[in-house]
């Protein structure tokens, strides 16, 4: 599933983000991370279900933002994305679904890549979870990473390196976003991005569904972000070759990534 605007009008506010939504949770204890390298992984539980954390140390790793190859075709699945990297001399290592996209795999919203803006902000009204203001922005400049408002954007003085909006936004300056249902019984398997400290991006998946509100909560109570993204749900994915991990739940439109 994909973000389509046109198919939003159709979908439970708290059920569909974009094209897709499903939901995995996890609660507050965590094991061992997998890992201590570029991207740290553990298994928590998000209101006792289960939910995978991938910690990104911005200072020794660096993010990159993917939607199409290089003939301009939607790259769709990792498998695609890898296959590009190598052919670059890259690795991939870790990889999840960067936010919401329409029918013909483009970005709904503001889209940076590289430095280069391929899709504008988009600051318009609508139905679904991406128009469900207020909405933000997952940035990295060149002194870190954040997560904005959307109309926030606008005011970041420092080079974009990468940006993809979506929303909702689950935490603003560490209030979970009020429209969100603490008794919702819209479950989903979601993935989301958060921000601890600015050297810090913090993306979780969830293994099994939960609702937006028990999401929100996970970043601002247990993972101590103030700000956090929601990116999307049911088409939510993670590559990861230290997990052994290629998911494929749908076409995906928006790739956020690591490569060696």
């Amino acid at each position: 599933m994909r973000a389509r605007i046109l198919v939003a009008v159709a979908l439970s506010l708290f059920g569909a983000c974009g094209y897709g939504e499903s939901a995995r949770p996890v609660p507050a204890t965590a094991t061992k991370p997998a890992n201590a390298g570029a991207v740290e992984f553990s298994e928590m539980r998000i209101a006792g279900k289960r939910a995978t954390v991938c910690r990104v140390n911005l200072s020794n790793t660096t993010l990159q933002l993917y939607s199409r190859d290089d003939s301009g075709q939607p790259l769709k699945r990792f498998d695609r994305l890898a296959e590009m990297l190598k052919a670059k001399g890259k690795h991939l290592t870790f990889a999840m679904n960067a936010g919401m996209y329409h029918a013909d795999f483009s970005p709904v919203g503001l889209f940076v890549a590289n430095g280069r803006e391929l899709s504008p902000i988009n600051t318009t009204n609508g139905n679904g979870n991406f128009f469900l203001k207020p909405n933000g922005v997952f940035v990295v400049t060149e002194t870190g990473a954040r997560v904005v408002e959307t109309s926030e954007y606008s005011q970041i003085k420092e080079r974009v390196i990468l940006a993809t909006q979506s929303g909702p936004l689950l935490v603003h300056d560490d209030k979970i976003h009020p429209a969100l249902n603490a008794n919702s019984q819209s479950r989903f398997i979601r993935n989301g991005v958060g921000i601890p400290s600015q050297g810090v991006a913090v993306f979780v998946i969830t293994e099994e569904p939960v609702n937006f509100h028990e999401f929100a909560t996970f970043f601002r109570d247990t993972l101590h972000c103030p700000n956090a993204l929601y990116l999307d749900g049911t088409v939510s994915s993670l590559y990861s070759t230290e997990l052994k991990r290629n998911d494929v739940r749908g076409d995906l439109g928006t790739f956020i990534a690591v490569a060696e």
